[in-house]
């Protein structure tokens, strides 16, 4: 059952899971969905067509699945999908998908949202990522898992982030980042791989040593984009952890960071 504060306003068709807390003057639309055991702050707005997972925390003042900032959208019920797990902090806009992409906006589960980010339509966000205050996601971005966006960073429409990134704070994001990196900047620049969150992670020294030498045949080598991603998919078939790297190198849309 769930625990609904009296002053929130949550509407009749509004599905809620065993154990949804609820709280003052929040408002639930028709067409939410919420999982079981999610905690929703007061002064909290969740509308459109959303589907929140199991055991999410969303604090006071955020407003979850409002239209998209595109003058394009025209009232179609394109929607917003949020995983199991997350906690989102004050003050968060996530918006729904738009019919222009694939009509969702989506994010996986145990990430760490910090307070004001901003998740525009149709992004697509995976799992384990932190999101420090103020990050801002425009239109079409996607995240790779275990990313971490510091303060202040903001991603252009269409980049794409790869999994492991760490951005620094204030950093601005025209290209896409490949999985691995450290970056940071206006422009935005390469630091190295992304050791220290790495190892954290169970990757092995072996493993950083790939990535290592991965890292100076895209960035300290000299090589064109195509020779270096040919010499990083041929040291892929030994090393798998490379083979994320050369996916990401071969499918990249906006050029990538360099």
């Amino acid at each position: 059952m769930a625990a609904i504060h009296p002053t929130a306003l949550v509407h009749p068709a509004a599905q809620l899971g065993s154990g949804v807390e609820i709280g003052a003057y929040s408002i639930i639309g028709e067409h939410v969905q919420i999982g079981d055991g999610c905690r929703i702050g007061p002064h909290v707005v969740i509308n459109g067509h959303t589907r929140l997972g199991p055991g999410n925390r969303i604090f006071q003042f955020c407003s979850i699945g409002e239209e998209p900032q595109d003058k394009k959208y025209a009232g179609e019920p394109t929607r917003l999908e949020i995983g199991a797990h997350n906690v989102i902090r004050e003050f968060c806009t996530f918006n729904l998908g738009t019919v222009q992409d694939e009509g969702v906006t989506r994010m996986g589960d145990h990430n760490w949202i910090m307070a004001y980010v901003h998740i525009a339509h149709d992004c697509v966000v995976g799992n384990h990522t932190i999101f420090a205050n103020n990050a801002t996601l425009a239109g079409h971005v996607h995240i790779g898992d275990h990313a971490i966006l510091g303060g202040f960073t903001g991603v252009h429409q269409f980049c794409r982030v790869g999994a492991h990134v760490i951005t620094g704070i204030a950093s601005v994001v025209r290209q896409d980042i490949p999985p691995y990196l450290m970056v940071a900047g206006n422009p935005l620049a390469p630091h190295g791989i992304n050791s220290e969150g790495l190892k954290r992670r169970g990757f092995s020294s072996e493993a950083l040593a790939a990535l290592k030498r991965a890292y100076k045949t895209l960035y300290k080598s000299g090589l064109s984009l195509a020779d270096a991603q040919a010499a990083i998919a041929a040291e892929g078939a030994d090393h798998p952890e490379l083979q994320p790297l050369a996916e990401f190198l071969a499918s990249a849309g906006r050029g990538i960071v360099r």
